[in-house]
């Protein structure tokens, strides 16, 4: 519905805030309205990006509306403020890290991807609490965008095959599209959950005391070396030729 792309497009934004650890202070919109698309359509899309928008206090203090003969397009631009926290950034990744996700992945397109809440929260707390090394969220997927995190460090990674941690969805995708479950954990999108690193002993503080509700499970480490890796129960390595979405630009 035009409500949920509303609160979609701004979720979306207000996830990359969360991404860097700090607070989201603005966001400016614009929208291209397909022509005849009708002030209610339009109603309805702003009431959802309000009700986003409102949940974190966020105003929406400008942008633009026109329209067009093409499809409904729409930009969101989320000013952060760090608030005296230093912002996480993906190159900070440290040999010897923990490699630690929030919720559970895979299977996003079945309805999740249009209904989340973005986790802003959770990444304040964090930030403010632990010596984070390097954070991002999960857009394009856990490989996909744990390579961002290990190119930008120039370091490598192991994930452990059995801590991933595999949503209901994923179980349910896989039964329609003949992947695992676990392939599509690693390399589905839109989960917009947290992909973080920390040394071992912030790590151990963390998990034996969640600081919030949402889960976190440490699924990995950051190891010597370039690319990425998948160990089996055993400590075996498996071939990791898997991607998730990619931006053919």
């Amino acid at each position: 519905s035009p409500r949920q792309v509303g609160r979609k497009a701004v979720a979306v934004s207000l996830s990359d805030v969360a991404a860097m650890g700090v607070s989201a202070a603005v966001l400016v919109v614009t929208v291209g309205l397909k022509r005849g698309s009708g002030v209610e359509f339009a109603r309805e899309l702003y009431r959802g990006m309000a009700e986003q928008a409102d949940r974190f206090d966020v105003p929406i203090a400008g942008g633009d509306v026109t329209s067009w003969t093409d499809g409904l397009a729409i930009s969101v631009t989320a000013l952060g403020v760090d608030g005296g926290l230093e912002p996480v950034r993906r190159s900070g990744a440290r040999l010897g890290d923990v490699i630690c996700v929030t919720g559970k992945l895979g299977g996003s397109l079945l309805g999740r991807h249009m209904d989340f809440v973005p986790r802003l929260v959770e990444s304040i707390t964090l930030n403010r609490n632990y010596e984070l090394h390097s954070m991002t969220d999960l857009s394009d997927g856990l490989v996909a965008d744990l390579r961002h995190i290990i190119d930008e460090s120039g370091v490598g990674a192991q994930l452990l095959m059995e801590a991933i941690t595999i949503s209901a969805d994923a179980r349910l995708a896989a039964e329609r599209s003949g992947r695992s479950a676990l392939q599509h954990a690693l390399t589905d999108g839109e989960d917009f959950e947290l992909l973080f690193t920390l040394a071992e002993a912030e790590a151990e503080r963390l998990l034996n005391a969640p600081p919030f509700p949402a889960t976190v499970t440490r699924i990995g480490r950051i190891v010597s070396g370039t690319g990425l890796r998948l160990l089996d129960v055993d400590g075996r390595e498996r071939p990791m030729d898997l991607k998730g979405y990619e931006h053919n630009l």
